[in-house]
């Protein structure tokens, strides 16, 4: 056996080792992607509970929505009746009330200086005696 001879051999070894290699690699991401593809397939079949489940939800969700819709248009007609009483309330008691409010201010406020005045009298005729009786 030539030297040429043994390396054909040990080339021929390590070809096959490493056919070897790769077939056991091969081997193992074939059962790689049959795990994947059985995922999959139940993924695909668990989906549609799910999807049921979702439209149920959303059927219920917009049920509630339209509900609410109800309410909220119920709101705004006791708004614009609560707004309508309100003006209709200003226009009919709000001027005379504001008047009389007026008139009785002012005339709390002319019977007080009024009275600040007739105060001012008794004090100074007071202060009149007063400086006689000293003299």
């Amino acid at each position: 056996m030539s030297p040429g001879q043994i390396a054909a051999l040990v080339a021929a070894g390590a070809f096959v080792l490493l056919v070897l290699l790769m077939g056991i690699a091969l081997f193992k991401l074939g059962r790689t992607l049959d795990e994947a593809t059985i995922a999959i397939r139940k993924a695909h079949q668990n989906s549609d509970p799910i999807f049921s489940g979702a439209n149920a939800t959303i059927t219920h969700v917009n049920t509630q929505l339209e509900r609410v819709d109800g309410i909220t248009a119920n709101a705004r007609a006791v708004t614009g009746n609560v707004s309508a009483l309100t003006s209709l309330f200003t226009a009919t008691l709000g001027g005379p009330l504001v008047k009389a409010a007026a008139l009785s201010y002012g005339v709390s406020k002319a019977v007080r200086s009024r009275r600040k005045a007739a105060e001012a009298r008794v004090n100074k005729h007071a202060a009149r005696r007063t400086r006689r009786g000293n003299r």
